[in-house]
């Protein structure tokens, strides 16, 4: 079965929208014609030139990674340097590149969310949720019409609050208007002051969603001219963010996790601060590099922080009052392939793709 790259585009971009990255990232669509038809895709944490041959002898014409191969201030593609090769070769054999990195970090279902299951972590939540992400849309419609207007908007991802939606509020008014020679007025007649009892809606969205939300605002509302304002909010969007905290089943030996946590990860091995008697119950991961958020799972009483790339210094920061465990860049990130597929498997049950046998990791241990 062939699937356009459209398609598959769209998916992980309505799973995790490209407006969740970060601000350094470069998720999405790298290298390609999102017009072309794929016949097979290679799944990856990072597209090395390895990965490039293995796709061209599986016969796969796209390449997924959680690491984007185009990284920084590209100024020039060559072969005098690997990004230059990969992009090449990519190119050269028609193989398209896609890339889906902090806007997966920063989901619930994302590479945290899978990490937390595989070490047996439930109750899941976003450490740190982001900010000035959310926006408020008021407007004012005939008191018949509120029903179509308020069902379009959530439709179009609004009213989202938590574990609850098509989430309003409402309130009965008195609107004035009065229409010029030009209009067309729904009610009221040109040139004459009307009076019409509407009903002013409230409703909150993700700003990526504004033009959507809008769009379908302005399809459902009968008036030839729409009242709306839109209010940035400096509320926290807990749908989305870095790293993710919860807890164990019971409490458990510190050590004893450590050591479950290095045989379902692969680890090599895990550097650690020093280990408590107390038993530990309360965990917070981020895949990749995470020590940015060292002081966010203090602040939300974590017992233990597990995360990759862990400097030197950042050791002394939690001063006894919590556990840092550095479990490596590619060993807490692995199971994002796994995810990927996942989500390929339910959306196209017949599309043929596979795991790269490549091995990216570039740390070795003795």
């Amino acid at each position: 079965m062939q699937v356009s790259l459209k398609d598959i585009k769209k998916l992980f971009e309505e799973v995790a929208p490209l407006p969740l990255q970060e601000s350094y990232d470069n998720s999405g669509l790298l290298v390609g014609d999102e017009n072309s038809m794929i016949s097979a895709a290679l799944v990856t944490l990072d597209v090395t030139e390895e990965v490039v041959a293995e796709a061209v002898a599986e016969g796969c014409n796209l390449i997924i990674a959680h690491h984007p191969a185009i990284f920084g201030n590209l100024k020039k593609v060559t072969a005098s340097d690997s990004t230059g090769r990969i992009i090449m070769e990519a190119i050269r054999n028609g193989i398209a590149l896609y890339a889906v990195h902090t806007n997966f970090d920063n989901i619930e279902g994302g590479v945290n969310s899978i990490l937390c299951q595989k070490l047996g972590i439930t109750g899941r939540q976003i450490l740190k949720p982001m900010k000035e992400m959310l926006q408020k849309l008021v407007t004012f419609c005939p008191v018949q019409h509120a029903d179509k207007v308020r069902e379009a908007m959530f439709m179009a991802g609004a009213g989202h609050i938590g574990k609850y939606d098509n989430c309003s509020f409402n309130a009965a008014g008195q609107g004035t208007f009065r229409a010029g020679e030009s209009a067309n007025p729904f009610v009221g007649k040109t040139g004459e002051l009307h009076f019409e009892d509407e009903i002013r809606v409230e409703t909150i969205f993700p700003s990526f969603l504004q033009s959507a939300v809008i769009k379908a605002l302005l399809s459902a509302h009968p008036y030839e001219e729409v009242a709306y304002d839109i209010y940035n909010l400096q509320n926290e969007y807990h749908e989305a963010g870095a790293g993710m905290i919860g807890e164990l089943h019971e409490e458990t030996d510190a050590r004893e996790f450590l050591l479950k946590a290095k045989s379902v990860l692969g680890i090599g091995c895990i550097r650690h601060t020093a280990l408590p008697a107390k038993k530990i119950k309360k965990v917070a991961v981020c895949g990749g590099a995470g020590s940015f958020l060292i002081r966010d799972a203090m602040a939300a009483g974590a017992d233990i922080f597990l995360t990759g790339d862990i400097k030197y210094h950042d050791f002394f920061i939690p001063a006894g009052r919590l556990i840092l465990a550095d479990i490596g860049h590619y060993e807490s990130e692995q199971f994002t392939k796994e995810l990927i597929c996942t989500l390929l498997k339910k959306k196209f049950p017949t599309f043929a793709h596979f795991i790269a046998g490549t091995l990216t990791n570039p740390v070795n241990y003795l």
